[in-house]
């Protein structure tokens, strides 16, 4: 089974190993966070960098009400992405908008389904959903939001979205609120992609039930202790996660080659140094083809905008071309 998916993929998935799709997470992952990259110059300016070197999505990441000793102990702030996407649907052409990761407990499914058809139908339909439970219990304190139902308020959101983005009079009753005969256009056609977040089996489930594609995160041990999710450092411990979500997208009777797989590698190292191995990056992004990985996500320094582009750029000309 394992080596018979592993054969398969890259053929019924159309990949060509020098083809990956690459999306980088905008550098705003420090605390405190750098000013240079919270202004319309800056936002302007690595979009259309990204674009231009060849990267296939910009994501930004979902952390709206951290708590101080998080973000001292190594956390980072955030801009609001589906604002933020909004921005760089204006001012790119091609690039795909993907949040690295909305979670999804945080908020009305009404209102993510607003936020996300809206981008996508302003964007020309380059929104992709990617959500997660996310683990932050202080964070869901914050937003008045129960982190032990984080999992039935997932579930029930993907349906609420799914139904409010193709039935009017829509009616669901809720865990915490009542919907009936609810209509909200304009509709997305075709859906956005649903990306599924998270290292667990529960996730790689989801995806064979609703999601269009599966984005786990690199955990180190310590950090998945943390998390409490699955430790994921290394191509040895995604390979039996990937065979799992192969098998539970064909107990599900569904096509592998409709669902995507984002997962980086930092075998060159950081794009922004010098000394930073295009071959090794290239060779790692082989391996992770012939697995059924089609998106890679970076990440670039946000030391200075400047530093970040010519990241970009290099991380353009010496991997994606």
């Amino acid at each position: 089974m394992e080596a018979k998916y592993r054969s398969r993929d890259p053929a019924r998935r159309n990949i060509r190993v020098d083809e990956m799709n690459y999306w980088v997470t905008y550098p705003l992952t420090t605390h405190p966070y750098n000013p240079e990259f919270v202004t319309k110059k800056a936002l302007t300016r690595f979009c259309s960098s990204a674009e231009a070197a060849g990267f296939a999505g910009i994501g930004f990441t979902d952390h709206p009400a951290p708590s101080e000793k998080w973000l001292k102990a190594g956390g980072h702030d955030a801009l609001d992405p589906f604002a933020s996407l909004s921005f760089c649907a204006a001012v790119t052409d091609t690039i795909r908008l993907i949040p690295n990761i909305i979670v999804l407990p945080y908020r009305n499914p009404f209102l993510v389904a607003k936020a996300a058809a809206t981008i996508d139908a302003l964007s020309g339909g380059r929104f992709t959903l990617a959500v997660a439970t996310g683990y932050m219990r202080g964070e869901y304190r914050a937003l008045g939001v129960d982190f032990e139902q984080r999992n039935a308020l997932f579930d029930e959101a993907i349906e609420v979205i799914l139904g409010i983005w193709s039935e009017d009079e829509f009616t669901h009753q809720g865990m915490t609120f009542t919907a009936k005969g609810q209509t909200a256009n304009p509709k997305p056609d075709p859906n956005p992609p649903i990306w599924i977040g998270g290292n667990s089996s529960l996730s790689r489930r989801r995806v064979a039930r609703y999601g269009n594609g599966w984005s786990p995160f690199p955990a180190p041990r310590g950090l998945a202790q943390t998390a409490k999710t699955p430790p994921l450092e290394t191509v040895a411990d995604l390979r039996p996660m990937l065979d799992e979500l192969w098998r539970f997208i064909e107990e599900a009777e569904r096509d592998p080659a409709e669902i995507d797989v984002s997962f980086g590698s930092t075998a060159g190292g950081d794009p922004g140094s010098e000394r930073f191995d295009a071959d090794a990056q290239l060779a790692a992004m082989e391996e992770l083809s012939q697995l059924g990985v089609t998106w890679s996500g970076i990440g670039v320094p946000g030391d200075s905008l400047d530093h970040a582009v010519e990241s970009l750029e290099r991380f353009g000309e010496s991997v994606i071309r």
